[in-house]
């Protein structure tokens, strides 16, 4: 080989002593004479020759590759879904790349049009914000899509979502029944999707408690263990006796603070989290958490994205032209988004065939964090 590069078809046929349409037959499985299929995988062995993926999917048109884009792969919650897809893309033939956007919506966007590069068949997306910008890449996107999110009406595209609606107000309603009145609520940044649909849920179930919505029992912050520690800090004065975080990395941060202040948990205050990740389980004492079931939304995800590639979906046509970016806007529904958008037809995504979406139910998972007002010691172990 010159200059000592990677092994090519034509390297490969010198030493097999073949011609290089012999050895491309070969290569890509066409079919050839049985000594001289043997004497090019032979010579490919020899010379140490990896097909690129690449390559092949330009003249192919796949790669059998999947990827997964998610804001933080240091999170529990995606590290399950990562293994999900992961075990549902294996049984198919497939690899999946993984690829953290740090929740930035350039970095998913970017992701989005990668797709025109053909180094992956088909992504999985979880954004924490939809913007009108977001919303015009995937209506556009080369290769097919599925979002592990809420997607305004009349997107055409497949999408698996957790109802944090239903999910915060049940954490809210338990804290309620165990006699917890001062209910806090240490919550993500509103404008994400997430975000604004756990504070509805939190506000919903306190008025169907018949609690009062106490703006000083509520702090945003970001979705971090720091922030959650912050966050609690910062609510103490108001003398919550419970407090409700938007997923268990806040809630591990309130505990850290709580006990840090020589508070009890949960006879001083009861601490519930979002995710039932692994977070929550190990935790000390054991976190209250509302299950959203991650692992079901990758697997379900994986399977609906397996579906388009290789059921209804198919491998889609060359890219139309790219399309300029629309303006940013606030994440749907939240208070002052424009109106739903009017539906839009996908230039390749589900290529005729009606979209999906699946919904996860959340659960309750309640553990010695919220034991009720009062509990004796014993409980605390309970």
């Amino acid at each position: 080989m010159p200059n000592g590069g990677q092994p090519t078809i034509v390297s490969i046929a010198e030493r097999a002593g073949v011609s290089i349409a012999s050895v491309s037959r070969v290569l890509n499985g066409q079919g050839a004479r049985r000594d001289t299929t043997e004497r090019v995988r032979r010579a490919a062995a020899e010379l140490g020759y990896v097909p690129n993926a690449v390559a092949r999917s330009l003249k192919g048109g796949r790669t059998r590759q999947l990827t997964f884009a998610m804001p933080d792969i240091g999170n529990p919650v995606y590290v399950a879904m990562v293994r999900a897809i992961q075990g549902v893309a294996k049984a198919a033939g497939y690899r999946l790349l993984l690829h953290s956007t740090d929740a930035v919506a350039e970095d998913e966007l970017a992701v989005l049009r990668s797709l025109r590069d053909r180094t992956s068949d088909g992504l999985i997306l979880v954004p924490i914000r939809i913007t009108e910008a977001h919303i015009d890449a995937l209506v556009e996107a080369a290769r097919p899509v599925v979002v592990i999110g809420s997607l305004p009406p009349g997107v055409p595209v497949d999408s698996v979502r957790a109802d944090s609606v239903a999910g915060a107000a049940l954490a809210v309603r338990h804290l309620h029944a165990v006699g917890r009145r001062r209910i806090a609520f240490v919550n993500g940044p509103s404008d994400t999707v997430p975000g604004h649909n756990r504070e509805r849920g939190y506000r919903s179930a306190l008025a169907e408690c018949g609690l009062p919505h106490d703006p000083e029992l509520v702090a945003h912050t970001d979705f971090g263990v720091d922030a959650g520690a912050r966050a609690m800090e910062r609510l103490l004065p108001a003398r919550p006796d419970a407090v409700f975080c938007a997923n268990d990395q806040l809630a591990l941060g309130a505990s850290h603070a709580l006990l840090g202040r020589g508070l009890r948990i949960p006879e001083d205050l009861a601490v519930a989290g979002m995710d039932d990740s692994e977070l929550a389980k190990l935790g000390w004492p054991p976190l209250t958490s509302v299950d959203l079931g991650s692992s079901e939304r990758g697997r379900r995800a994986a399977e609906l994205l397996l579906d388009r590639l290789e059921g209804h979906g198919g491998t889609p046509p060359d890219p139309p032209p790219a399309p300029e970016a629309g303006s940013a806007s606030d994440a749907p529904g939240a208070p002052g988004a424009p109106g739903e958008p009017a539906p839009r037809a996908t230039a390749s995504g589900t290529r005729g065939v009606p979209t999906r979406t699946s919904t996860a139910r959340p659960r309750l998972v309640v553990r010695a964090s919220t034991a009720p007002a009062g509990a004796t010691e014993a409980m605390r172990f309970a």
